[in-house]
């Protein structure tokens, strides 16, 4: 993108030959003005909202994930490891940290 405006294209001209919107195009002009190059050729560390699960529920999780599965059942299902789990969680967060571990 960079090369693209040093050679004159406009945001939108870049728009239609890289998959990127004129947003992003427009955005990576401003910082690399603003902040020089390094910044502009790395991003930022993105807030977000920080994970529920600490090294300590990860384990209890695994742990859990690990055990005999419930009376009457054949194996752990994630909707019932999110019921177990003290913390308000959903089914796919369960997965997706089980998918992590």
């Amino acid at each position: 993108m960079l090369l693209q405006l040093h050679q004159g294209k406009t945001p939108s001209q870049i728009a239609t030959l890289l998959p990127v919107s004129e947003a992003t195009v427009y955005n990576l002009r401003k910082r690399y003005l603003a902040e020089g190059l390094r910044s502009a050729l790395s991003e930022k560390p993105r807030p977000g909202q920080p994970s529920k699960f600490d090294k300590a529920a990860q384990a209890h999780l695994t742990a859990l994930a690990c055990s005999q599965a419930p009376e009457g059942r054949s194996r752990w299902t994630l909707r019932l490891l999110a019921d177990r789990l003290v913390e308000s969680i959903s089914y796919k967060t369960v997965g997706e940290q089980l998918k992590k571990n």
